[in-house]
């Protein structure tokens, strides 16, 4: 057990941009309100971020004041009692425009009946992010159009997106087709499969609201995302071992013509220094079958408090200066996507990220994750059935067969725990 008494500890999601903004509006609070509290901030990649706030529940014991959660978690963050229900706290001290400040679709997720478990820290829907430069390029398009019969433009199919990444494919320039987030960590290729079942006219989730994986959409899905990422003339090598920070890296260092992830990594390639394609990109909604919707994934990060916590005046406090315009922008301009729509219009952030204002209608076509106290263990079987597939020539329609299976013994043991 740690001492927290003289300290407020935050965990913090492990990403440069996170960390360099944390730390500038923690200063600039101390700055504001004379605080003299010491911080500690511990920056963390996601599994030793969920391990430690919510499997070990140091949310809870008083290990951690304040947390980043994904809203992938917070339901089972919040249904284990780990978070402080920050209703009362925002009835009585509001955060700046609260709610009007912020979409609805930013303040769903970490609602539960009248409680309200956190606050928005980070968001930013999945898209498409692409090379402008290179689709622009006369002699690209003049090359694609010899090659295809077609004009060379963002891909609206699948079957375009597969063509273009092939295209693309240069490796003696470094430069390939496209790069995936393939890394088996029950996240990235979760979103990916989720993507591709959504964007065929598939549902996560039966008429009864069970998961259900076994459908034609998904085989469908799968079998794409199989083959193309089994395609050594047009997938980035190192998609395999990549999450979504190291391949919106890679397409920030110009080593990709298109990336499906989020569109963070799109802002990061305006604003990091280390970017090499700053002003070559542009984003847009992801590639969909005929006849259906193109689809995003809408994960986002919140603040929260833990039940443990022996600071919770002073982190709400924190929090509710936090999410700020002015602290929410600064996040935004240091590489992360803030949550107001006040940025999301924001003259000087476009300037600077020429497409912020797109958000506003990636969230139109954004879906969410089922809010389930077991979605970590069934992200966990899928994601073992999508390295199956990427492993094995079993077919598709099998694989999912079995992960059906897998899912549905997790329903029989709840139940069986509760009579």
């Amino acid at each position: 057990m740690h001492d927290t008494s003289e300290r407020l500890r935050i965990a913090v999601r492990k990403f440069g941009p996170f960390e360099r903004a944390m730390d500038i509006i923690w200063q600039r609070y101390c700055e504001s309100t004379g605080c003299k509290m010491q911080v500690e901030m511990v920056p963390m990649d996601l599994h030793e971020l969920h391990e430690t706030t919510i499997q070990n529940g140091g949310l809870g014991t008083g290990e951690w004041d304040i947390a980043h959660i994904n809203t992938d978690w917070i339901y089972e963050a919040y249904t284990a009692g780990l978070l402080e229900d920050l209703s009362a706290s925002i009835d009585q001290n509001p955060p700046v425009d609260y709610p009007v400040g912020w979409s609805e679709s930013l303040l769903q997720l970490q609602r539960f009946g009248n409680h309200i478990a956190g606050l928005p820290f980070h968001d930013g829907p999945e898209c498409l992010v692409y090379r402008k430069d290179l689709f622009t390029d006369p002699n690209e398009m003049k090359s694609y159009l010899e090659r295809f019969g077609q004009t060379l433009k963002p891909p609206a199919s699948w079957d375009e997106f597969y063509q273009i990444s092939q295209f693309f494919y240069r490796p003696e320039d470094n430069l390939y087709g496209s790069v995936f987030a393939a890394k088996a960590d029950g996240h990235n290729t979760v979103f990916d499969f989720c993507l591709q079942l959504w964007s065929r006219g598939g549902s996560l989730t039966d008429q009864h609201g069970d998961i259900r994986v076994d459908t034609p959409q998904a085989a469908e899905g799968l079998d794409f995302y199989r083959k193309i990422l089994g395609d050594t003339t047009a997938v980035h090598p190192r998609s395999p071992e990549y999450e979504s920070v190291k391949t919106g890296m890679a397409f920030a260092r110009g080593e990709a013509a298109m990336m499906v992830n989020w569109f963070g990594f799109a802002s990061v390639c305006e604003v990091s220094d280390d970017s090499m394609v700053k002003g070559k990109v542009d984003v847009c909604n992801l590639p969909c079958t005929s006849g259906n919707q193109p689809a995003s994934l809408n994960v986002y990060w919140l603040y929260t408090v833990g039940s443990g916590s022996s600071h919770k005046d002073l982190a709400y406090d924190f929090l509710r200066f936090a999410v700020n315009a002015a602290n929410d922008k600064k996040l935004t301009l240091e590489g992360g996507i803030g949550c107001r729509m006040s940025t999301w219009y924001d003259e000087e952030v476009n300037k600077t990220i020429p497409y912020y204002h797109k958000l506003a209608g990636l969230h139109q076509h954004a879906k969410s994750l089922p809010q389930r106290t077991d979605w970590v263990q069934i992200a966990k079987i899928i994601d073992q059935t999508i390295s199956n597939a990427l492993k094995t020539t079993i077919p598709s329609s099998a694989l999912l067969r079995e992960a059906q299976t897998n899912i549905d013994e997790l329903k029989n043991k709840d139940y069986d725990n509760t009579l």
